[in-house]
């Protein structure tokens, strides 16, 4: 395969001077290689981000490229005018990593990690880029690694103004406190107040998607923010009734749903209604997402159902009814067009199929703790997770081993949840 450009052999001679440990680290450029020769497709793309010493060194080996042309020679499509390109290579990992998530998710084990995140009820998580975002109850925000549990970040809000809604990017945290708009800059943690106190009625959600925040308001309006320009830019009316929940798609659309039982679309730009939705369950439409893949948004409601409809004609897909109470959450994994995972007040976390509604696996916590670590904020646990059969009573299971999920958020062959309460956890599924 070739000498060890001059860089990487500098590297890995630094690497080894600088202690007596031999570790993975310091294994040479043709080791690795012969290393990484012996590994299966998705292991050798998991190593490709493990660091960029090891991305650079498969990366020119190609053989991430050599296993794509064997799969595509084994492949019954495969013809003699399919030519490799780096967008096919990428549309092949993207596919693999999809199936791998989704098997994870039906079949693997889980392992659930919890800890201790903040001094008062958590019911709000967001997930991305190996961060966990967590807040609400006590007006403090935490960022979290993913790898270690540690708190990296932390913001507050302040003590007299209720936190309602947060989301963050790579810069910055934009949340709804009180009537307010609000960002925190991640590297000055500055709080940055962009619409003035009682600028709208009581907001009840919050979506960003820069340049604009969305607020969802207890009058029925969605209030337009550009924070940019600090001013709010538009008013939408979408329903009769308080906006209980929003979403937003790639192609400027606002999404809403109500307390009355509808979703509303409506074009972010036109201040137009696009289209009406409305389940056969009259009640109170509680959660809502958009797979932007699919062009599919789906919905929780008050009573447990949850629904699927295609925006590319505005028709119903399916209506199945996961849980006996109130559906809290339901996400997808970004560009997963097959599984999506619902939280409820039952405290089951279910699997559906994203095309059928049918639930796919119901897993909750078992109730022996495995194992138990420290970090600073206290005792990381370790319990097993457990898949129940079609048949199992639900109110069997100890409330302690079920408490109720107010938020999830999916990552890869990894769920978040927080159960207003001072803990979060982090389901692993491991294939």
């Amino acid at each position: 395969m070739g000498p060890a450009p001059a860089g990487e052999r500098s590297q890995s001679k630094r690497i080894k001077s600088e202690g007596g440990t031999t570790t993975i680290q310091s294994l040479d450029h043709d080791i690795l290689c012969m290393i990484f020769a012996f590994l299966d497709f998705f292991d050798l793309v998991r190593c490709s981000v493990v660091c960029k010493f090891w991305n650079t060194i498969i990366s020119k080996s190609k053989l991430l490229q050599i296993f794509y042309s064997k799969q595509q020679r084994d492949s019954m499509d495969f013809t003699n005018n399919s030519t490799y390109s780096e967008r096919s290579l990428k549309m092949y990992l993207e596919k693999l990593a999809m199936k791998h998530h989704r098997l994870s998710l039906l079949e693997g084990m889980i392992d659930v990690d919890h800890w201790k995140g903040h001094s008062a009820g958590v019911d709000q998580c967001r997930m991305k880029m190996g961060l966990i975002l967590t807040g609400v109850g006590d007006k403090v925000m935490r960022l979290w690694s993913l790898e270690s549990y540690k708190c990296v970040e932390e913001y507050s809000a302040s003590d007299t103004i209720p936190l309602v809604d947060f989301d963050f990017d790579e810069s910055k945290i934009v949340g709804l406190v009180g009537t307010r708009i609000c960002i925190w800059s991640r590297n000055g943690k500055r709080s940055i107040f962009l619409s003035s106190q009682g600028t709208f009625v009581k907001g009840l959600c919050m979506r960003y998607y820069d340049p604009e925040a969305v607020v969802g308001c207890e009058d029925g309006t969605a209030r337009i923010f550009d924070i940019y320009s600090r001013k709010c830019s538009r008013i939408i009316r979408m329903h009769a009734g308080p906006v209980k929940c929003l979403c937003l798609s790639d192609d400027h659309l606002i999404l809403s749903g109500s307390s009355l039982g509808s979703i509303t679309i409506s074009g972010i730009s036109s201040d137009q209604r696009v289209a009406t939705l409305r389940s056969t369950d009259s009640t109170g439409i509680r959660t809502l997402c958009y797979n932007a893949s699919s062009h599919l948004v789906f919905a929780g409601s008050t009573a447990g159902y949850a629904s699927c409809w295609d925006l590319r004609t505005m028709r119903s897909l399916w209506e199945t009814r996961v849980s006996p109470n109130v559906v809290y959450s339901l996400q997808h994994l970004r560009n997963d067009t097959s599984t999506l995972v619902v939280g409820g007040i039952d405290g089951v976390l279910r699997i559906l199929d994203q095309n059928t509604g049918q639930v796919l696996s119901s897993c909750v916590m078992e109730g022996n703790m495995l194992s138990i670590s420290q970090n600073s904020l206290g005792a990381i646990g370790r319990k097993k997770g457990m898949r129940l059969s079609e048949d199992t009573c639900i109110d069997s299971i100890p409330r302690s081993d079920r408490p109720p999920i107010t938020c999830l958020a999916v990552g890869m062959n990894k769920v978040v949840t927080t159960h207003n309460s001072r803990y979060i956890r982090l389901w692993k599924f491991k294939k």
